[in-house]
């Protein structure tokens, strides 16, 4: 089985705003008053530099977006997040703004690296974003990354 996610993440209304004249934006909620927006083609090829990418190593994100959501952060902390897994075997990636700078990461684990005691780049993206756990799961489950296993499918 693999697992695939390619996202912005941040408050609902923050990037409900944010891409209001983004067509090929989609943003939808995952609890705790986040949404998540897929990365797809659609979107990268309109908010996108021509493909530049960024120096942080992650596969969808392009030096020009990167500006994009430090402009965006300004109204509130904005997290993007990375993941591909395929037999329980991958790697996840992630870095947060806000104020207009990155706050958090860049964040990465390699594959068959062990994620440190603070936890995946994913859950301390979300854990700084503010989202709450209860006891026993992480802010991954928290906020119902595991629903879907691919980027696509958030589009529905």
């Amino acid at each position: 089985m693999s697992y695939d996610l390619r996202a912005v993440i941040a408050d609902g209304e923050a990037l409900r705003d944010a891409t209001r004249d983004l067509p090929a934006a989609r943003p939808a909620s995952i609890g705790q008053g986040l949404s998540l927006m897929p990365m797809t083609d659609a979107l990268l090829e309109t908010v996108g530099d021509g493909g530049t990418a960024s120096a942080w190593g992650f596969r969808r994100l392009t030096g020009g977006f990167e500006k994009v959501l430090a402009d965006w952060s300004v109204h509130g902390p904005v997290a993007y997040v990375e993941a591909e897994y395929f037999g329980g075997v991958g790697e996840q990636r992630a870095a947060v703004w806000a104020d207009g700078s990155v706050v958090l990461g860049p964040l990465h684990v390699e594959e068959n690296e062990p994620f440190p005691p603070a936890g995946s780049p994913i859950s301390r993206a979300l854990r700084r974003l503010g989202v709450v756990t209860s006891a026993g799961e992480d802010e991954f489950s928290a906020v119902g990354l595991n629903r879907h296993r691919h980027t696509e499918a958030w589009i529905a």
